[in-house]
């Protein structure tokens, strides 16, 4: 890999790759030179990068010559097709979608985690779904330390993993219910202001929706243990941009939670928030616009009387450390 890459956004006007940019630029990342590309409506548009108004170029299968690193996030048929002409021209993926998750020869990486599997890619490596990459960061450390043998999962899931549109579509609606006036959800199934509902993909035989397997079946692959038992449960609920997750974790061996706390409070991409006397633990409002998976409520399973499980609550910002960030640490690694 060159010094000063030549890196491609694909997807680069979407929420996601908005927070490519952010995340290059704060980080210092060394771009030799930056492509943005996008759809044919806003090919001939600018984007501002390090000073200077970067021209998008509208996404072609000749848009990857001389690229280095092309960072997707444009969903999944587009991941599909493109992603495989990014590679043939020389270029290595990071893929924010769910197009190459699970296929065996493609790395799923979380950097804190599991940066080794990167080296294994054939030109493509995959983001993990964001509520996977919000949930397994501090349950690495115990992971690691205390086998984790049972995880049960309910999320409470942020607009911004829908798009830029559903975000807007939340700001609107909240301001029409505000106004008295009537609003029709056009990106989402069901009414978002002030409502929760179960997440919008679609529910599969086993009566998971999409979102809750893709949780469950990337758990196994990163933490590479085929064996380990995840139950989901994932909601949307009317948020901007962070998600929250209450996760309750049974270990092999027993555990308490001071020990959970010594083992996180300097866990990498980890911030604990646990003040109980001030009753002031994870929020999305304090995850948004940071990098950190926010920890707290670390507390005895009182369900368990065995002593073996743990309950916490998690925040993290889904733009950030749910994707752009995520891929990005990949590329620095590259």
């Amino acid at each position: 890999m060159k010094a000063n890459p030549t890196v491609a956004i694909v997807g680069a006007t979407g929420a996601v790759g908005a927070e490519f940019i952010g995340c290059i630029e704060t980080r210092n990342f060394p771009v030799g030179k930056l492509k943005a590309l996008a759809s044919a409506r806003s090919a001939g548009k600018t984007l501002p990068f390090r000073g200077q108004q970067v021209v998008i170029e509208e996404l072609t299968e000749a848009s990857f010559e001389g690229v280095d690193i092309a960072l997707f996030s444009a969903g999944g048929s587009i991941s599909k097709k493109f992603a495989p002409i990014a590679v043939k021209a020389g270029a290595v993926v990071v893929d924010n979608s769910s197009a190459f998750r699970m296929l065996e020869d493609v790395p799923l990486v979380i950097p804190e985690i599991n940066a080794n599997r990167i080296k294994d890619h054939k030109g493509i490596i995959a983001n993990p779904n964001c509520a996977t990459i919000t949930a397994l960061v501090p349950l690495w450390p115990v992971h690691k330390k205390n086998r984790i043998k049972r995880l049960i999962i309910s999320t409470y899931q942020a607009a911004s993993g829908a798009g830029a549109a559903a975000m807007a579509e939340l700001a609107d609606s909240t301001k029409a219910y505000l106004e008295g006036k009537p609003y029709e959800p056009k990106v989402l199934p069901h009414p978002y202001a002030f409502n929760l509902f179960s997440h919008n993909t679609a529910i599969e035989e086993t009566g998971y929706n999409g979102e809750e397997t893709k949780v469950i079946i990337e758990t196994r692959k990163i933490f590479e243990d085929q064996q380990i038992a995840v139950n989901a449960t994932c909601v949307r609920v009317p948020v901007l941009r962070a998600h929250s997750e209450s996760i309750t974790f049974e270990c092999e061996a027993p555990i308490t939670p001071e020990e959970v706390r010594a083992l996180l409070i300097d866990a990498p991409g980890v911030k604990l928030v646990d003040d109980r006397e001030k009753n002031y633990f994870p929020m999305p409002i304090d995850a948004s616009g940071q990098g950190d998976v926010l920890v707290g409520r670390i507390r005895k399973d009182l369900s368990d009387p065995s002593g073996h499980s743990v309950s916490i609550f998690v925040a993290a910002d889904q733009l950030l450390k749910g994707a752009a960030l995520n891929a990005v640490q990949i590329a620095e690694l590259l």
